[in-house]
């Protein structure tokens, strides 16, 4: 019978839609299963084949989960604020809900018509103010536990964009949105204290099902090291130096010291400072660089100046060494200030070679004269630790040595930095704090939430990087919740990663007015039980919500302490080239173009098909044309269906498919399920026939590949209700061992032949039926047969002289 692929794919999807057969259960007896994927930027470019691939893979396990009798909670939204929209809105004058709107609407019937199984009825956009109200809640308490502060500091700036940038949001020293290089500026930036929960974020990370790259990007993220927090004396200055080192046991070699430019020190004791115009100087160089080139150039030529004013001595030898400014120095990152080693740093090395300071081995080892020595040995010119050769060692023991001087301490510290929280863009959640001049900081009234943005037509941002709101006299101007006295709002809104820390907690219960989820729900449903994301985000989303939902936990408010129990990832789409695809490309491919020709099923089949899941593959239209044969040809399978039994050989490679493809789905091998489907398909239509039982069992495991072309055969073989719903097929153990095997016969070692023997046959037995055929009677005629070797199911190997 010939299918219409498109006329099936709307009847099902209409139907599937009308019975409501993919909408969760809260509280069913059944076993629940929880899968996510990462909810979608709603961009007016649609969908790509991006989307489908990372979304295939949930959608299948669900699909299979509801076969195998699972209430499986599917869900679906879409993480609408941020710059994107803000600057097409400010493009084309046109206000950013119109547009978000727009372009949920265009996602939302560009994912129907691929058939994901999602529950629509508890679709999130994390900028309606039922959502948001929640967001503020969430940051509110954060406020209340103290994770919340505000502190002037240089941030990254996009001077496109004109918005303060995350680390995260400006890797390689460029703006993820826009690619224009960033610059520092100081401005008062909302903090959270995510630092507080570095342990916690490690130590959750053992017993999770995540592979293991990703761990460990989010253990190198956190970057937890363990040293020593030292004091070094200013000479004629009652102030100290803190630094943290991790290498305490080389105090013997710093034979200087490196502030950042903007230490305070330097303004403190400006009157002390002879070369303060250099200072001055270079300090105004460094603020044109962003923070990417000032900390992870480390090749770059080194620059600084020496302080004219104050020195340091080493609180071990006691000697006087100078100290400078430089511009890898940073006064977000640890203390702002380092001791350095050039002996065993290269860096350092670097930098006291173009500065003409002493340079003095305290590690035995290397030609310090040429390179820094950055491998282990005896220490040497360290006093007391002289001779040890264990690193450990020699680091517990100068600890010792400075607490008993009273001049440091073991110290843990973390590469991760408080999170940077506030935008100064119009499209984001308000932040609920108002400005006091008399009570200072305070919090709007959690029953005032939400905290709505006003109505807005013009969406620029100021020219010095302040907010749109900030224009808006009736927003700021308020009065302080505390003591009744005239206040300012804040202005700045939330950065795009605060609706999406914790959006997989709505979803389950998505239209409570009173909470963001009640408990009874939340015991059910959490944790996720499977989430699909790209790699891209396992060091940004991933963190942050695992963050968010540890404070929760804290609070109490939630059930678990990790959110997510198995972490996935997909692989990339290249283009038929191999290259990334983009626009510039011309290699982009529109999956509602794959639709429109070849049909929804084929397009899930292909991504799916297309390689290991996890890996980056390129495109390929002869694939897909391939798998669109594949869907024909298995639906063509109803024109053969008879009464006549099927040979032993198909039965045991249907309950072997069966086990295969099972396996497969749960291993994320989807391209070797369907690959095996292929196979089995081949030698069915050689066969000739197949029986109805036997065809039902083969409709049901392609069915969460290729569901509308499923649910038709299914129908036609009168099956009842939805194949979506029936019960996924167990292998009959019995009939994936075969009654004959294939095995070997070699004499004197080379193969002769390949011989067909009863499964588990007899030695005896085996050697009669290897001796009998022609090409092995040949090979042993008229010699003397010395040793008959047989391996039960293997090979029969016959030694002859």
């Amino acid at each position: 019978m010939k299918h219409n692929f498109k006329a099936i794919e709307k009847k099902w999807q209409a139907a599937w839609e009308k019975d409501e057969i993919f909408k969760a259960v809260d509280g069913s007896d059944k076993p629940k299963f929880y899968g996510l994927v990462e909810f979608p930027y709603p961009s007016g470019a649609g969908m790509h084949v991006g989307h489908i691939k990372a979304y295939s893979s949930v959608e299948v396990v669900s699909r299979k989960r509801r076969m195998q009798g699972y209430n499986v909670l599917f869900p679906i939204g879409f993480d609408a604020f941020g710059l994107p929209t803000e600057n097409y809105a400010v493009k084309t004058n046109t206000h950013p809900r119109k547009i978000t709107d727009d372009n949920i609407k265009k996602f939302t019937t560009q994912l129907k018509s691929v058939g994901f199984s999602f529950d629509y009825s508890r679709t999130i956009d994390t900028t309606q103010e039922d959502y948001y109200k929640w967001t503020q809640w969430i940051f509110l308490k954060m406020f209340e536990k103290g994770l919340v502060f505000r502190d002037k500091t240089l941030v990254n700036y996009c001077p496109h964009c004109k918005v303060v940038l995350s680390n995260e949001d400006s890797q390689g020293g460029k703006c993820d949105i826009c690619d224009t290089d960033v610059i520092q500026k100081e401005k008062d930036v909302w903090y959270l204290r995510i630092t507080e929960y570095a342990d916690k974020l490690l130590e959750g990370l053992e017993g999770l099902d995540f592979p293991e790259n990703i761990k460990q990007q989010q253990v190198n993220w956190i970057g937890k090291s363990k040293g020593a927090f030292v004091n070094f004396t200013l000479d004629g200055i009652e102030d100290k130096l803190e630094i943290y080192t991790t290498r305490p046991d080389t105090l013997c070699g710093v034979t200087f010291m490196v502030i950042a430019p903007e230490h305070p020190y330097i303004d403190k004791y400006a009157d002390k400072i002879s070369n303060m115009d250099a200072i001055m100087a270079y300090r105004a160089e460094c603020q044109k660089k962003s923070e990417f080139e000032r900390t992870q150039l480390v090749s770059k030529d080194k620059t600084g100046v020496r302080v004219e004013g104050f020195d340091a001595i080493n609180p071990i030898t006691g000697k006087k060494i100078p100290v400078f400014i430089s511009d890898y120095v940073m006064m977000g990152y640890g203390t702002g200030a380092i001791m350095a080693v050039p002996a065993h740093d290269q860096r350092d090395w670097d930098f006291a070679t173009k500065f003409g300071i002493d340079i003095i081995p305290v590690i035995e080892g290397g030609d310090v004269t040429k390179e820094a020595y950055t491998g282990e040995g005896n220490m040497i010119n360290s006093e007391f630790l002289n001779g040890l050769n264990n690193k450990k060692d020699s680091i517990d023991r100068m600890i010792q040595e400075l607490e008993k001087l009273g001049c440091g301490k073991a110290g843990v510290q973390f590469k991760m930095k408080d999170w940077a929280f506030n935008r100064q863009r119009y499209w984001g959640e308000p932040i609920p704090i108002v400005h006091c001049p008399t009570c200072g900081d305070v919090a709007v009234p959690f029953e005032e939430l939400p905290l709505k943005l006003p109505v807005m037509d013009k969406f620029e941002p100021g020219t010095d990087g302040e907010s749109p709101l900030a224009r808006v006299e009736s927003f700021v101007n308020c009065k302080c919740p505390k003591c009744g006295g005239a206040a300012k709002r804040e202005t700045d809104t939330m950065p795009q990663w605060a609706g999406s820390s914790w959006y997989f907690l709505r979803y389950i219960d998505p239209h409570n007015d009173n909470e963001f989820a009640a408990m009874d729900k939340l015991n059910y449903w959490m944790p996720v039980d499977w989430y699909n994301g790209g790699m891209e985000h396992v060091t940004r989303h991933l963190i942050y919500s695992r963050f968010w939902h540890h404070f929760l936990y804290d609070l109490g408010v939630v059930n678990t302490p990790e959110p997510y129990k198995k972490r996935s990832a997909q692989g990339m789409i290249l283009g038929e080239d191999g290259q990334k695809m983009s626009k510039s490309r011309g290699n982009v491919i529109d999956p509602l173009d794959i639709v429109d020709a070849y049909g929804a099923d084929t397009l899930r089949t292909y991504v799916l098909f297309m390689g290991d899941y996890g890996a980056a593959a390129p495109w390929s239209d002869a694939s897909v044309r391939g798998c669109k044969r594949f869907l024909e040809r298995f639906a063509g399978l109803t024109d053969i269906v008879t009464d006549e039994a099927n040979s032993e050989s198909i039965e045991t490679g249907i309950h072997k498919t069966i086990k295969k493809v099972s396996e497969d789905i749960e291993a994320m091998k989807y391209n070797t399920a369907i690959a095996a489907m292929m196979g089995l398909l081949n030698d069915i239509i050689a066969e000739g026939h197949i029986t109805k039982d036997n065809l039902v069992l083969l409709v049901k495991i392609l069915a969460p590949f290729a569901p509308h072309l499923c649910e038709e055969m299914y129908a036609e073989l009168g099956g009842e209700g939805y194949v979506s719903l029936s019960a996924w097929p167990e292998f009959d153990p019995a009939k994936i061992v075969e009654s004959t095997i294939e095995i070997a016969v070699q004499v004197n070692g080379k193969l002769k032949a390949t011989i067909k023997i009863p499964n588990g046959c007899e030695k005896d037995e085996a050697l009669s039926i290897a001796k009998a055929d022609a090409s092995v009677a040949g090979a042993i005629e008229g010699k003397n047969l010395v040793k008959e070797i047989y391996v039960p199911n293997k090979i029969v190997n016959l030694v002859v002289k």
